[in-house]
């Protein structure tokens, strides 16, 4: 199958909107996670959630290479019509999923150690925290096998499958977290088992679909491939530079948790309130820039540098027109949506103060979000990683600066500082990729000039 075409506004939507509503229930699962403990007497038990979700993000998204080197090959083979190479490519990212989720398991006690000696903070906090973390982790080699079905299903544009299968994990982990915290009383544990007991019962799911879905490729399924020489350096050089520009992502969001953290537990909870906010913005717009992965991928493959322009584009667009959504709403309803998540009136007045920020985050975030599924389609990964590094050096440098002064403003502009140094380096080399593709089009005309 080809994903090679006319790039239209329609197919564009077609692609994006399954991802934007399956994106949409994660952060709205965050939002629950919050919402059922919205009766607890202390900010501690927000403050531990905030702190396990941060862990995990280090845990579970620095292997986001999964996902993302999965659609950026896929969708280069499928654009190609290359159906070997997709089955080829999927046996290999799984076996390297399942063991790193293994591995991941088996060392869950030091994990668990260094996270709590980085995130020092309120000593409740902290064992809540822990709890949390204990109970999750078993869900590992489950998470990063549903990273790459999502990766495969993304690279051949089969995006509401996509949508059916994060849809369905994150309503039963909601409906867990009700029965569990609501219902059963179980706190902070009652959150850590709904979510355990989603991932695992989703990726038995998904790799039913993988299995099934590969009897409609050609090809065959081909276990060697796994250790052929050329496609595990691709392979280990791609997943590599995004395992390293994942980990900054994951560092800057611990450091700013942790500089909350460490003023008090209120700005800690009103801050993971608001983190909510952006990932509304993030995973909705994500649904744009995952639909410029595949698509910029596809064109790639085919050597169509005029579908690459279209896709880049298109895409672009609409991201813009949605990112002005999300700031109008904030800007008009935020505070109504903090009173819903949280009843602590401490945490309600200190987010508020800080409400402006969310409200500015989607106009100043969705560039580097599109730019990174432009480069993750043509896997241009040395440049994500190299952008990143200095987008991290620029928060940091700006935290150290404008914190002292401005407190926690000072911290909420140094995150600003890092989305816009991440569009700014990566637009610098945009170029490169455009120059790339013309190149290769160019190639397959000469041969096809030379065939005739």
């Amino acid at each position: 199958m080809s994903g090679v075409g006319t790039v239209s506004h329609g197919r564009v939507l077609r692609l994006a909107v399954p991802v934007i509503l399956s994106n949409l229930s994660v952060p709205l699962l965050g939002a629950v996670d919050i919402w059922v403990l919205r009766d607890m007497p202390d900010a501690a038990y927000l403050g531990g959630i905030a702190v396990g979700a941060v862990i995990f993000s280090f845990v579970y998204w620095g292997f986001g290479f999964l996902r993302m080197g999965t659609t950026g090959f896929v969708a280069q083979a499928n654009g190609a019509g290359d159906d070997q190479a997709i089955r080829d490519i999927t046996v290999r990212a799984s076996a390297l999923a399942l063991a790193l989720g293994v591995l991941v398991v088996a060392l869950q006690v030091p994990i668990r150690w260094a996270a709590f000696e980085i995130l020092e903070g309120d000593p409740k906090v902290e064992q809540l925290g822990d709890l949390y973390v204990a109970i999750r982790i078993w869900s590992a080699p489950a998470a990063l096998m549903i990273y790459v079905v999502n990766g495969w299903l993304m690279g051949i544009q089969r995006m509401t499958s996509v949508m059916v299968l994060v849809i369905t994990m994150n309503g039963i982990n909601i409906a867990l977290d009700i029965l569990f915290v609501q219902g059963f009383g179980w706190g902070v544990e009652g959150v850590a088992w709904a979510t355990l007991i989603a991932e695992v019962g989703t990726a038995v799911a998904a790799l039913v679909l993988m299995v099934r879905g590969q009897r409609s490729l050609g090809g065959r399924w081909n276990f060697s491939a796994i250790l052929n020489a050329t496609g595990v350096r691709a392979m280990l050089k791609v997943n590599g530079d995004i395992f390293l520009r994942t980990l900054c992502l994951i560092t800057a969001f611990a450091w700013f948790t942790a500089e909350g953290a460490a003023q008090d537990k209120t700005v800690l909870a009103a801050n993971a309130v608001l983190l909510n906010f952006l990932m509304f913005v993030a995973h909705g717009l994500d649904g744009f820039a995952h639909a410029a992965e595949t698509l910029v991928g596809a064109s790639i493959g085919a050597r169509n540098r005029r579908g690459l322009s279209q896709a880049v584009r298109i895409t672009t667009a609409w991201a813009g027109l949605i990112a002005i959504v999300f700031s109008a709403f904030y800007l008009l309803f935020g505070n109504a949506v903090i009173a819903e998540l949280t009843r602590i009136t401490d945490v309600r007045l200190a987010a508020s103060d800080y409400i402006w920020w969310a409200a500015a985050l989607p106009l100043l975030s969705v560039w580097c979000f599109q730019l990174d599924g432009i480069f993750i389609g043509a896997t241009r990964t040395a440049e994500m990683r190299n952008g990143m590094v200095l987008s991290l050096a620029a928060m940091w440098l700006t935290g150290y600066l404008a914190r002292p002064e401005l407190g926690n403003h000072g911290l909420w502009l140094a995150l600003a500082v890092f989305f816009v140094a991440r569009a700014l380096t990566l637009l610098y080399w945009y170029p490169r990729v455009l120059r790339d593709a013309g190149a290769l089009a160019e190639k397959v005309g000469t041969a096809d000039d030379q065939a005739t």
